[in-house]
């Protein structure tokens, strides 16, 4: 995810399975013995609900895919994405989707692959750069280069190209990160493209030998696979055997291990890294997470805002403090967590009660929590400002009554949660209108329903953000009695 800046104006341990794999503990070890190791993780079944896909938020690099209008640089509520109706899909509709720093992926029920989005480091699979130039009109009395039209390839919704795959082979997951993207399939295979980028500029995609891949690639060295998850600039993969491999950029121990210059291409392919027994994984832009089956939470990588909910022996937060390689963290293990959302410097995590809970960064208002509630942990600054919430904090989204979510997405630094029947709650930056509120001056402080005639009767199922703009996928309700019902709801709530 891009950062931004603030513009002027199956448990198996009962069978002995758990145990057999915690032993292994020496890499060497798992690897010669990787056949002999029993399967503890699916690969999941590909996504087949169709789904209208919702865009908002600034657009000035083409990320919301609405065409090349000017006027579609902004947009204050989520808006239908016309470009991505059955309609225009050929009799499909979008079933998934994945969104990175400043493009986007979708999977149509044909098994094709959309993206849009800047297109700079080829994350978008096809040739973008036979368009017509738009030239502005030299005599206009704007000057600013904002004005002027989006390059059309970019800006619409268009397929992959140079990728087809056998008829039996379907795509069950998509995975952006700022550079890059990947796709994972029915059979374990991963595939991607793109490239990664260091502090020093660009890192490349295989080796010395690729610096920027143009069209999807098969990563030779993962079998297996069946989830992946993305960051800045690097991929973490899980396999059935609950090991999880990490390659990319590591300037921040977000590979979970230690870089030495001399070694640094060597990222570029994926390596395990000493996690063993892990059902999921999840990552932001700079640290990372997994759960074992166990129901143990590990964190590592960047933590100077307490991001991976942990600090030092005194409850000290320090710039540029790292956890090096994977971590247990007391305070997120067995709490039931099902999904793990995680931006630039704050987390989200999602439990299968229906909870919310969330840590990391404060001054953008990213966590959701009010000024007054904030838990005795959170760390202040020299001036008595809060600087962050390290610890683990419950969110409330209405004080009349508990409402439980089904989903959480979160962008650079904005975030979301999605209510049981489909309404969505947005908090956090607010300046690139993000978090889909509207035209809103100040930061969101604590999450607010989203109130627009476009999802006013839509049951959203899944959302993603980027550094300044965000996505949904949505089921129309038919039923008008009951989608009034919901809307009376909330309504009274929040009276």
């Amino acid at each position: 995810m891009v950062a931004l800046q603030r513009k002027r104006k199956a448990d198996d341990s009962k069978n002995g399975t758990t145990k057999k794999i915690k032993s292994l503990t020496n890499p060497s070890v798992v690897l010669h013995s990787y056949s002999k190791l029993p399967d503890i993780n699916e690969i999941p079944k590909r996504k087949t609900t169709p789904l209208d896909i919702f865009v908002w938020g600034t657009g000035s690099m083409c990320e919301l895919g609405l065409g090349p209008s000017a006027k579609n640089k902004e947009v204050k509520r989520p808006r239908l994405n016309p470009y991505l109706t059955e309609e225009h899909l050929n009799g499909t509709k979008i079933v998934d989707f994945a969104v990175g720093g400043m493009h986007t992926l979708a999977l149509d029920g044909k098994n094709r692959i959309w993206t849009w989005g800047t297109n700079d480091s080829s994350v978008l699979g096809r040739d973008t750069t036979k368009v017509k130039e738009v030239l502005k009109d030299a005599d206009a009395e704007s000057s600013d280069d904002e004005d002027g039209d989006l390059n059309e390839a970019e800006s619409t919704p268009n397929l992959v190209e140079n990728f087809k795959l056998e008829k039996d082979l379907k795509i069950v997951q998509l995975a952006a990160t700022d550079n890059l993207s990947a796709l994972l399939l029915s059979n374990g295979e991963v595939y991607a493209w793109g490239c990664f980028r260091c502090n020093e500029g660009l890192l490349g995609f295989l080796r010395s030998e690729i610096k920027i891949q143009q069209t999807p690639k098969k990563i030779h060295e993962l079998r297996n696979i069946v989830q992946l998850a993305g960051g800045k600039d690097h991929l973490l993969a899980l396999d059935s055997k609950g090991i999880v491999y990490a390659w990319g950029n590591g300037q921040q121990f977000q590979l979970g291990r230690r870089i030495l210059e001399r070694h640094r291409y060597r990222t570029l392919e994926p390596q395990q890294f000493g996690l063993y027994n892990i059902k999921y994984i999840s990552s932001g832009d700079f640290h990372c997470f997994a759960i074992d089956h166990d129901d143990n939470v590990y964190a590592w990588g960047l933590n100077q805002y307490g991001q991976c909910a942990m600090t030092g022996a005194n409850g000290e937060l320090e710039d540029g403090s790292v956890l090096t390689k994977p971590t247990l963290i007391p305070t997120l293990s067995k709490k039931n967590i099902i999904e793990i959302a995680a931006g630039e410097h704050h987390t989200l995590a999602l439990t299968k009660d229906g909870d919310v809970f969330a840590w990391g960064r404060y001054d953008m208002k990213e966590v959701g929590i009010s000024s007054d509630k904030l838990p005795e942990s959170t760390f202040k600054d020299q001036h008595g400002k809060p600087r962050s919430v390290p610890t683990p904090t419950k969110l409330e989204f209405n004080s009349k009554q508990e409402i439980k979510m089904k989903a959480i997405g979160v962008g650079s630094h904005h975030s979301f949660s999605v209510t049981e029947d489909g309404f969505v709650y947005a908090w956090g930056f607010s300046e690139t209108y993000a978090p889909g509120l509207g035209p809103i001056l100040e930061d969101v402080e604590t999450p607010t329903r989203i109130v627009n005639t476009a999802t006013k009767f839509e049951d959203i199922y899944m959302i993603g953000a980027g550094g300044q703009f965000s996505v949904s996928g949505g089921v129309k309700i038919e039923d008008e009695d009951k989608a009034e019902e919901r809307i009376e709801k909330y309504e009274e709530l929040e009276d």
